[in-house]
Order: C-alpha cells, then sequence, then structure tokens
C-alpha cells in the first residue's frame, strides 16, 4: 500500500485518511459518519481508510497513536489532523475551508 498510498495523497483533489484498526469501537462510530461526508461531498474530496494493524509502516510514518484518526492531504501536504471521533459538521468544515 505504501506507493499506492503516497500516489493517492498526492491527488489534486484533497485526501481524507481514516486511521482505523477493525477491533476498535469508536471507529465504528466515525464509519457511518464518514459515509456521509463522502456521499455529500463526492468529487470534492476523497476518503481512504487505512487500517493501522495491516499497515503499520504509514501509521508508523504519520505517529499514529490512537484510533480513530483523521487526517486531511492537500497535494500530499497534511494539512488537519485529529483523534477520536470526529462530528460531520466538523469534518465538513475543515474539507471546505481548512
Amino acid at each position: 500500500m505504501k506507493g499506492n498510498f503516497d500516489t493517492i495523497i498526492n491527488s489534486e483533489v484533497p485526501v481524507l485518511v481514516d486511521f482505523h484498526a477493525v477491533w476498535c469501537q469508536p471507529c465504528k462510530v466515525q464509519s457511518p459518519i464518514l459515509q456521509e461526508v463522502a456521499k455529500e461531498l463526492a468529487g470534492r474530496v476523497r476518503i481512504i481508510k487505512i487500517d493501522v494493524d495491516k499497515n503499520p509502516e504509514i501509521a508508523a510514518r504519520f505517529r499514529i497513536q490512537g484510533v480513530p484518526t483523521l487526517a486531511l492531504f492537500k497535494k500530499g501536504q497534511l494539512v488537519w489532523r485529529q483523534s477520536g471521533v470526529t462530528p460531520r459538521n466538523v469534518i465538513m468544515n475543515i474539507i471546505k475551508n481548512p
């Protein structure tokens, strides 16, 4: 995933990365919120999920210590990051006005 991950985050379209784990209960709460955001902002943002257990090198690179952690990239640059369940309105505001 490493090479593909770099290609994805260097996109012209902003990329919201959901660092998560399958065993994480808060991650299960975050998931439907992200689905709503993806539906509402289709074409304006790409949302991808990175399982920290399956991609430990990417998690280590971004010093992910808790899940869920959301990270917004614009043209490969990290412009925002937050750990814990993030409400829909906060995500929408960050994507629209970083």
